[in-house]
């Protein structure tokens, strides 16, 4: 029967053929997907109307909001019976989502050996391969026969959640080997166990990680690994499926976490709407706040951009450059240490080989950058050699500084972005963090701040004397005599205090009245004007302000003072 046609029938109130395959394994996990798709009431509803040894069946593949919702509804004898059918590892996932006060309670409601089974493995590491072993398997010893382990097998077959592999233990219950169920077939049953055995098994021991134990499955391919204590005795097993389970859970909640937000505890369509709003509203604000540093950093740079707007083009490109590289690194470095390709120990290896990686394509990406920028000057499609703010004075043919100075800070940022995403996830993996929470979002907030102090830092050094002027900090305006205004047109300043004069675009003097130079034309009746053939000034009067226009400003002095005699104009001679 299709999915959707079962669906149908359940909300329709028609169990019947839900109760007539409900005890098959892979249904009653089709079950239970689609009662995690109904209304959440009538799910709990649902759930709660079918026979307990459907529930049983059901109720481990349920997540676990779901889970606790309908053992609250049901009655204490009912929860008694379903727990205790429940396999040991399933019954320890049910518990690890509930409180300390839900623990003691539940607890209580278990016969005495599940009680005593379960009590040992909570007390075991979350992440610990104890919280997935099943304590129901089966095990043979090596002088009995053949035919005395296949009715051992037939006898507790049901009981047994992996019986294509068998475990061989001594008189102690110590492993000493473990084959496959078609040498038992495959035999004849006269022969002993020692007779088909090989001396090799793989194993767990109960206080290893869950990644560990997903790395023994990947490498050996088992579908159950026998879980031991430090005598070797054997204490349960651990099967494929179960492995798979938390793998994917994991596999969940690493991407999620590298994107930036906090892990779901439900699938997405599932999630309420303010609980998805709460886990990525968190880190946002995070890394809102830290990418409010940017605007920190840039505000540091501002006479370099005031003084060469061209700067500020490459801004976009050069963050993202390095916060795709750093991505790319954190990525490549976080999967590598889930498959434990390496350990923190190998930090230098992975140090010298990501400053190679680094260098290597930042180089491609500058290479990329200074001709991009040489092709688009030359065809005069843009002007990267502009000197002064705002296209103001001193215009020179130094694109190729800005070329290289972008080029160099691609390597820089690049390099920096790589070693960044690399070293992070393990110094935080090493601190016993999980590496996942350097999310690529969070490298690439880091590298974008860093980033423009290195890329600024290159400008400040090579295009110091040229497109950014002399580290000489000559005042825009400076007074003669009281009547006569110099003013340095080489270095202009955007945030200059009401007192002095200051540059508003490309062409023009803003004169604040109470200013010294404001003085010289506060009781000019008429705004004044001057003319060559190269050069126009007008004054034009505002209210607090008096703005000098300029036709041309390729000259390094503007001097103003009024005419002789007149007090009525303002005349201007450049230099």
């Amino acid at each position: 029967m299709l999915v959707q046609d079962l669906r149908e029938k359940i909300l329709e109130g028609d169990f019947s053929d839900l109760l007539a395959h409900s005890k098959d394994e892979d249904y009653a996990a089709e079950v239970s997907k689609i009662l995690e798709t109904l209304p959440h009431d009538y799910a709990v509803h649902t759930f709660l109307a079918l026979p307990e040894d459907v529930e049983i069946k059901i109720f481990p593949h349920l997540n676990h909001v779901l889970q606790r919702d309908v053992t609250e509804d049901m009655p204490r004898p009912q929860i008694s019976n379903l727990l205790n059918n429940l396999t040991s590892n399933d019954r320890v996932s049910f518990f690890d989502e509930l409180d300390g006060i839900e623990v003691t309670e539940y607890l209580n409601l278990l016969d005495d050996k599940n009680r005593l089974a379960t009590y040992d493995l909570l007390g075991y590491p979350e992440k610990s391969v104890a919280r997935l072993i099943n304590t129901k398997f089966t095990t043979v010893r090596k002088e009995w026969t053949i035919g005395q382990a296949r009715e051992h097998i037939r006898r507790f077959y049901t009981d047994t959640p992996a019986a294509n592999v068998i475990f061989v233990v001594d008189n102690d219950g110590k492993l000493i080997d473990e084959i496959p169920i078609r040498r038992l077939v495959l035999n004849e049953g006269s022969k002993t166990i020692a007779d088909i055995m090989d001396g090799f098994y793989v194993k767990l021991d109960i206080q290893d990680s869950i990644d560990n134990a997903i790395q023994k499955f990947k490498e050996y391919d088992r579908v159950a690994i026998p879980v031991t204590n430090s005598n070797n005795i054997v204490m349960g097993v651990v099967t494929i499926d179960d492995v798979m389970d938390v793998a994917e859970e994991k596999d969940t909640k690493d991407m999620q976490q590298f994107g930036g937000l906090e892990s779901l505890d439900l699938p997405y369509v599932k999630t309420p709407f303010f609980t998805l709003i709460r886990k990525r509203a968190v880190w946002l604000i995070i890394l809102f706040l830290s990418e409010m540093l940017t605007a920190t950093a840039m505000g540091h740079f501002q006479d370099e951009l005031d003084a060469a707007i061209v700067l500020s083009l490459f801004v976009p490109l050069i963050i993202s450059s390095g916060g795709n590289s750093g991505s790319q690194a954190a990525t490549l470095i976080i999967r590598a240490m889930a498959l434990n390709e390496f350990t923190t120990r190998k930090w230098w290896y992975v140090m010298r080989r990501e400053i190679m990686s680094g260098l290597t394509l930042g180089l491609i990406l500058g290479v990329i950058g200074f001709i991009r920028i040489a092709i688009w000057q030359q065809l005069h499609w843009s002007n990267y050699g502009i000197k002064g703010a705002w296209g103001a004075p001193g215009t020179g043919n130094y694109w190729y500084l800005t070329a290289l100075t972008v080029s160099l800070s691609l390597v820089g940022i690049v390099l920096w972005g790589t070693l960044s995403g690399s070293m992070i996830p393990m110094i935080l993996k090493r601190l016993g963090l999980d590496p996942a929470t350097s999310s690529a979002p969070f490298v690439a907030t880091l590298v974008d701040v860093t980033g423009l102090i290195i890329y600024f830092s290159f400008a400040a050094i090579i295009l110091r004397g040229t497109i950014l002027g002399s580290n000489d900090k000559a005042p825009l305006a400076t007074i003669h005599n009281g009547n006569m205004t110099i003013i340095n047109l080489a270095m202009p300043e955007a945030n200059t205090p009401d007192t002095q004069p200051y540059f508003i675009n490309a062409n023009t003097v803003r004169v604040p009245l109470n200013s010294k130079m404001g003085a010289l034309v506060r009781n000019m009746k008429t705004a004044g004007h001057y003319q060559d053939d190269d050069y126009t000034l007008d004054l034009v009067a505002g209210w607090t302000y008096y703005d000098v226009k300029l036709k041309q400003t390729a000259h390094k002095y503007l001097v103003m003072y009024p005419s002789a005699g007149q007090g009525k104009t303002l005349e201007a001679k450049v230099k």
